[in-house]
């Protein structure tokens, strides 16, 4: 095999890879070994027909795009390993030559490393963040172990009201027709919750105990189900139970009941310094990206599209794989909040390119500042990767290979970098904006698409990855003629 790297506009490269005709023909013939019992001629059983006898029916061509899809992933894989330039996305496959006697020649279309013009990367200026915590942030904590011990008693003497837990029956009419989703039984809802669409909720207030209640309510111009949206609907409700909490006292015994401590001062003390450190940490997370931001922002980068393109669709890979260990598949996603693979690539682009800007920011600063990784780094986190997964240090290693290494390494350096940046950078009093973005943490938690209608729309996932991933090695060709996405 022989590559050839030729360098482009906007950081793209063609190689052009040339396997020898030897290789090619041996390519054909396993093609020709794979599909002969599928072919038959006349005159020959099933499975028996000469490949030169299949050819001079069919052409010579006949087994070129089998031999194609055999060759292209092998010699694909070879040339990224040879080539010296860093590839960043998936090739676009392009076959130049196929002839027997021949060498088969095909190109592959592919984005490069793009180069990174730093601005100012030392000193930047981010908001301080108070870290300072208000007592009226331990008691809102304290309030809510207190309701995370609540107990919950049975009503049977009064009406609904406000943050009950209730169990109803409902059915959905539309113009006086039942709707399909519309109907539930012994149904679990938290009055004021917000689970299902707006007024639904507070028209259940004041209902008796199995008294069928009407409920009016009109679905939302963007509701999921279209036939649904935006169209006036009744609810004809039965409330099967009530239920309410009842909130321990806030003392000494509760505070020995639910911590460590013997008396509620010890305890909202231990409360407190749990929340400064909370608040410290976040602070230092939500400093860190400020200032990466800052440095991005004072950058030059073009990335190239198929480098944005390959991004997108890891991310939103990542994403299916979330949501199916959560026992939810894309597609059911995909009909509950009426979003497309389309939509939703689009929806991770502005996320996936500033992941990619910040990523190659801070490559930058750490070969400008010669930040290093040494082995006792990386023994460092595999412990840290060890407590986590519950394994011994060395077993990490051993599962990691030398790939997983070499993958680990590039992440630390990444962190040192941004280590760097966020020590460097200077501080200036904080706005409210910042100071809120620290307190909370950028902790916000994935939720499930809603069950059914009444239930509110759901909203479409962010796609967040978890981390990036190096770029597709293999390219297994769809097709032998015009370009082939090798994906």
């Amino acid at each position: 095999m022989s590559l050839q790297v030729e360098k482009l506009e906007k950081s793209m490269a063609k190689l052009t890879i040339e396997v020898s005709a030897e290789e090619f023909e041996k390519a054909c013939e396993k093609a020709y070994q794979k599909q002969k019992n599928k072919i038959q001629l006349p005159g020959f059983r099933k499975g028996k027909a000469p490949r030169k006898m299949i050819e001079n029916m069919y052409g010579k061509e006949v087994f070129y795009e089998d031999a194609a899809n055999e060759i292209i992933p092998e010699a694909y894989e070879k040339a990224y390993e040879e080539c010296e330039e860093e590839i960043t996305s998936t090739p676009e496959i392009d076959v130049i030559q196929i002839e027997a006697g021949k060498p088969f020649i095909f190109t592959a279309l592919v984005a490069l490393k793009p180069e990174v013009k730093l601005g100012k990367y030392k000193g930047v200026t981010v908001d301080e963040i108070d870290v300072t915590v208000a007592d009226e942030e331990v008691a809102a904590e304290l309030e809510k172990e207190r309701k995370n011990n609540a107990r919950t008693v049975a009503v049977e003497d009064r009406a609904v009201k406000m943050g009950d837990i209730t169990t109803i029956d409902f059915e959905g009419f539309c113009d006086g027709v039942a709707f399909e989703g519309g109907k539930g039984e012994n149904y679990p809802l938290t009055i004021g919750s917000g689970q299902f669409i707006p007024g639904f909720e507070d028209q259940l207030v004041g209902a008796e105990l199995n008294k069928e209640v009407d409920v009016n309510v009109t679905f939302p111009e963007d509701y999921q189900a279209e036939n649904l949206a935006g169209k006036p609907a009744v609810f004809k409700c039965t409330v099967k139970e009530i239920k309410e909490e009842i909130l321990p006292e806030l003392d000494d015994e509760f505070a020995a009941e639910v911590s460590e401590f013997d008396t509620l001062d010890e305890y909202k003390a231990d409360v407190k310094k749990n929340l400064e450190e909370k608040k410290a940490k976040d602070a230092k997370n939500a400093k860190a990206d400020a200032a990466v931001a800052a440095v991005v922002d004072d950058a030059e980068i073009e990335i190239p599209e198929p480098m944005l393109a390959t991004e997108q669709r890891q991310m939103v890979d990542q994403f299916a794989q979330r949501i199916a260990s959560q026992g939810m598949s894309m597609d059911m996603y995909m009909q509950y909040t009426g979003m497309t693979k389309e939509l939703l690539l689009e929806q991770v682009k502005p996320q996936a390119e500033e992941r990619i800007k910040s990523r190659l920011c801070l490559e930058a600063v750490a070969k400008a500042e010669n930040l290093e990784v040494t082995e006792e780094d990386f023994v460092k986190e595999c412990e840290t990767m060890a407590e986590v997964y519950q394994m011994e240090a060395d077993k990490v290693k051993e599962m990691l290979g030398e790939e997983g290494k070499k993958s680990v390494m590039k992440d630390l350096v990444i962190q040192k970098a941004m280590d760097f940046v966020a020590d460097n950078a200077k501080a200036k009093k904080a706005t409210k904006k910042a100071a809120k973005k620290a307190e909370d943490g950028e902790a916000a938690e994935e939720k499930k698409p809603a069950k059914k209608a009444p239930a509110k729309k759901a909203k479409a996932e962010d796609g967040e990855a978890a981390e990036e991933k190096k770029a597709t090695k293999k390219a297994p060709a769809k097709k032998t003629t015009k370009k082939a996405d090798a994906e």
